[in-house]
């Protein structure tokens, strides 16, 4: 019993210095966070123009202007990929849960 409590006060020291090192900024404004949700008609529109990318007959074009094109795909592409809807847990959140989960 003993070792489960050293063990679970470990835990939480651990992971609580880590958050608390990372708020260390020299800036005294909090980033204010927007939402960046397309809407399906935008991301329709988005994957047709990559689709015309692609059927583009690229044979006759300049090198400049094929860059061009791979810079707007992949744009558009990183466009899209952030507009839905992802969560990101960190490695120690996972194994956090799962000790939590454990436990119980």
């Amino acid at each position: 019993m003993k070792k489960t409590i050293f063990i679970a006060f470990l835990m939480i020291f651990a992971f609580g210095a880590t958050t608390t090192f990372a708020n260390s900024s020299d800036s005294k404004t909090a980033p204010v966070a927007t939402e960046n949700k397309l809407s399906t008609e935008e991301i329709t529109r988005m994957n047709n123009r990559v689709e015309e990318i692609r059927n583009i007959d690229k044979s006759d074009m300049t090198v400049a202007e094929k860059r061009e094109l791979r810079k707007e795909s992949k744009g558009i592409k990183e466009n899209v990929r952030k507009g839905g809807e992802v969560i990101y847990i960190s490695g120690g959140t996972i194994l956090l849960i799962i000790l939590i989960l454990i436990l119980i």
